[in-house]
């Protein structure tokens, strides 16, 4: 792996990427059967690599889709990183114990990841129900629940979203597009819960968002997020950067997407206005939300 660039000025000491992924050898770690896409190789070292360019001092490991309820890999990064460094989001299921849950806690998950948007669900009756079935399960333990979901699913599910036991947490923008701009559908409903608190929005993947370059069409969304509540908003590379569906069969390997994260911090840092919102966005909020 070549040596990543950083960020043309330093980060803030104790800066968190709150949303990567790893993807560990298959012959130790294997794909689901089920998946829907197969993603290149992406190791702990190489993620500590990056985040040792970037000036990264804490991260939070994701569970893809492609380990469904698997959560072996993300919990292995999170024993190398270790608990000072590291958090993670788990994906579970209904056959899943309480036990389970609790050793995962003990290795420094913090959250459950609902994942509607790799099969591009869209019956808002169905995610409400999973939404609140998972919440109930973790509430004890004081974890959030993260939702990758497109924006109309997410407007038609924000009542109840709004009435969850615990936090909750949008991935990439909430959903929302550049091309919609900041009167987008749906946009208002997801600005409301974070404006009364119940959710934070991660400002990440804009390069799944954009259709500019150096993702310049993204600003007028980030700012209208951040002047909304700047205490609920979060940062995370996405890194490896997966780009499912780049093959017809999911079992053949999808190239990520090419991106510099350093380009991205420092179109965030920009966007942000100044330097105390940006350590709100990059050490505060993720101290305070993943318990760092």
């Amino acid at each position: 792996m070549a040596q990543p660039p950083s960020p043309r000025t330093p980060l803030p000491p104790g800066s968190c990427d709150c949303h990567t992924h790893v993807f560990l050898d298959p012959r130790a770690y294997p794909w689901s059967p089920t998946r829907r896409y197969t993603p290149p190789e992406a190791s702990i070292a190489e993620l500590a690599q990056l985040h040792a360019a970037l000036g990264i001092a804490r991260v939070v490991v994701v569970q893809p889709s492609v380990y469904a309820a698997d959560n072996a890999a993300t919990l292995q990064a999170l024993r190398v990183l270790g608990p000072q460094r590291a958090r993670g989001v788990a994906v579970i299921d209904d056959a899943m114990a309480d036990a389970e849950l609790d050793a995962m806690h003990a290795l420094g998950v913090r959250g459950v990841r609902v994942n509607l948007e790799i099969d591009q669900a869209s019956d808002a009756g169905h995610a409400t129900a999973q939404l609140q079935r998972t919440a109930a399960r973790v509430a004890r333990l004081g974890w959030h629940v993260q939702v990758y979901a497109n924006l109309p699913l997410l407007a038609a599910c924000a009542e109840v979203l709004g009435a969850l036991p615990v936090p909750v947490v949008l991935d990439h923008y909430a959903g929302a597009h550049a091309a919609g701009g900041v009167q987008q559908p749906g946009l208002q409903a997801m600005l409301a819960l974070v404006e009364a608190g119940h959710a934070y929005v991660k400002l990440s993947a804009p390069y799944r968002l954009s259709a500019a370059p150096f993702y310049a069409d993204m600003q007028a969304l980030a700012r209208l997020f951040l002047r909304t509540r700047p205490d609920r908003m979060l940062w995370g590379s996405d890194w490896p950067h997966p780009q499912p569906g780049t093959r017809a069969d999911p079992h053949d390997t999808s190239p990520p997407f090419a991106v510099d994260s350093a380009q991205v911090l420092d179109a965030l840092r920009a966007w942000a206005g100044d330097e105390a919102t940006f350590h709100r966005i990059l050490v505060d909020n993720p101290a305070r939300l993943y318990g760092f």
